[in-house]
């Protein structure tokens, strides 16, 4: 199952840029954070919420161009959702998506330690976020409680109602946002896969 996982989207470079960060934090080359490492998740997880509701189910925007970007990184997902090639972040778009963080930390922070370190908390976010989003589209019973529910939890966003329940990895920003609702209460939606039929 790790194989799999690390043979799709940017899995692999994730864990090459976690180690990069930890070595050059093990080798003095970086003072590395603990408290900017957890602030780099925590972004990690705000962003999480935003750009799946905001960004990744946007109605189809004018350009051919952005309208292709559209379905590669979150249309054609919702369209054939255990399909493991659409569902992890591309390298193309990790690549850039990463230097605008890193560069924004850095015009803040101008430390190189701070920024490293909220770098290597936004890699580990996102390498805990891809985990779950794989978990939850292959044929695999989560061994935690909380696993099992978080499973569910996003099934529901791409079988019952995909206006709803947009957190991946916790259901904190659904509850603040109003996006979570009891299942019960949920009206099943019949725009699932075709995003904006």
């Amino acid at each position: 199952m790790a194989v799999s996982f690390l043979r799709h989207g940017s899995n692999a470079l994730l864990l090459a840029g976690i180690a990069a960060l930890l070595l050059c934090g093990a080798t003095g080359l970086v003072r590395l954070h603990a408290g900017a490492i957890a602030l780099g998740a925590a972004l990690f997880f705000l962003s999480e919420y935003g750009t799946h509701r905001f960004l990744l189910h946007a109605p189809p925007a004018a350009s051919a161009f952005v309208r292709r970007l559209q379905h590669r990184l979150h249309y054609d997902h919702h369209l054939e959702p255990n399909r493991l090639d659409l569902l992890f972040l591309p390298p193309w778009a990790l690549v850039p998506a990463l230097a605008l963080f890193a560069g924004a930390y850095a015009a803040i922070a101008r430390d190189a330690g701070v920024v490293a370190s909220l770098v290597l908390g936004n890699l580990l976010g996102l390498l805990y976020y891809e985990w779950v989003h794989y978990v939850a589209h292959v044929p695999f019973v989560p061994l935690t409680p909380f696993g099992r529910w978080i499973k569910k939890y996003h099934l529901r966003h791409h079988f019952l109602n995909e206006k709803l329940w947009f957190g991946v990895t916790n259901p904190a920003f659904d509850v603040a946002w109003r996006t979570y609702v009891a299942t019960a209460a949920a009206e099943r939606s019949d725009t699932t896969r075709v995003l904006f039929r």
